[in-house]
């Protein structure tokens, strides 16, 4: 009896450190793997997808860590930085720049716009105090609207961009236009067996990871983690918890931005208009299939959830579709686990004070 009681003890503790949905996920996706196995399809092609997908997805759910660690939630307006990246994308291309210089500049010009959307967010966030994640949706939405009408009146000329007819810029736009897709991807490749492995694009989402884990272990960033854990206390020990917020939106806002533009080239295309819109959604998944929760998330929770998450759309989808033969259910079951994971995290946010 002590034995079982033990047994049931360490097991009780590993799902309350690794996460319910981060085993469910792991499972499920070993699982499909072994489907796609029996089914004759490919599993090198589904890994190499997977590591494809993680890489391109990975900056914008690093976007959502120093959002939670301030305290106000997943960042469900990061289309507040995705259309700060797509508009210094699109102004890279209207200058002319191609290749490694487009990709480069579009950064350059990203951070600027970014910082600048961030500081306004971050004032918004601070004056809506126990209504961020709601406040947040409606903005993100606002944001695609608005922009739906910039990239109507903007007047750049370039053909590669433009209507054929008409004014304005057309909904997709093909970076291999301007030597701008897969940059990332191609550097360094290389191949295990039949698994390629795109080297420059998981270096760069590393890199990144880096830096945030820097960031948190900062001044700075351990006085945002403080202030989200604690804000009573971190107010009586003197720290500006409103300030930090507006820092730690910044920031996010700014990994929103560079990760469009990482995620645009590796896709090949950037998406204008309606793009952006439910972006917001994947991300904020994929970092609570990592472990987070609503109020707390490491870096580690995104390398985790990113490949858990793009591993299980990357097989389950076609696995099901090979199923039910005639049918498309792709998009239904990536809806399903999206918001069946945030729901549930959702569920687990504890009211009152802190």
């Amino acid at each position: 009896m002590t034995e079982i009681n033990g047994s049931r003890n360490v097991l009780k503790d590993f799902v309350s450190k690794v996460g319910l949905p981060t085993i469910i996920i792991a499972v499920f996706w070993i699982f499909t793997l072994v489907a796609a196995t029996f089914l004759d399809m490919s599993t090198t092609t589904l890994l190499s997808d997977t590591l494809k997908r993680a890489g391109m997805n990975g900056i914008l759910v690093l976007a959502m860590v120093p959002s939670i660690q301030s305290g106000t939630g997943p960042n469900f307006a990061l289309p507040v930085g995705i259309v700060c990246g797509l508009l210094s994308l699109v102004i890279s291309i209207e200058l002319g720049f191609t290749g490694l210089a487009w990709l480069l500049v579009s950064i350059g010009f990203a951070i600027p716009f970014a910082i600048i959307a961030g500081y306004l967010y971050g004032k918004l966030i601070n004056a809506v105090k126990g209504s961020e994640m709601t406040i947040a949706t409606y903005t993100g939405f606002s944001i695609v609207a608005f922009m739906c009408l910039i990239w109507l009146m903007v007047p750049f000329k370039s053909p590669k961009m433009g209507w054929f007819i008409g004014k304005g810029l057309r909904e997709t736009i093909q970076l291999a236009g301007v030597g701008g897709a897969q940059i990332l991807n191609d550097f360094l490749k290389f191949r295990i067996g039949e698994v390629t492995i795109p080297t420059g694009l998981i270096l760069v989402f590393l890199f990144f990871c880096f830096l945030m884990w820097i960031f948190s272990k900062s001044k700075t960033g351990l006085a945002i983690t403080a202030g989200g854990m604690s804000p009573k206390f971190s107010v009586a020990t003197g720290l500006n918890i409103n300030k930090n917020r507006i820092i730690a939106n910044i920031v996010s806002t700014v990994l929103a931005a560079i990760g469009i533009i990482v995620y645009s080239q590796s896709y090949g295309y950037a998406q204008l208009y309606d793009g952006p819109l439910m972006m917001a959604f994947s991300a904020v998944a994929a970092i609570l299939i990592g472990g987070a929760t609503a109020s707390r998330a490491k870096v580690s929770n995104v390398i985790i959830g990113v490949v858990l998450f793009q591993g299980l759309l990357t097989t389950a989808l076609p696995v099901a579709n090979k199923i039910f033969v005639g049918t498309d259910l792709s998009e239904i079951m990536r809806m399903v686990v999206q918001n069946g994971i945030i729901l549930y995290a959702l569920t687990q946010v504890k009211g009152g004070d802190k």
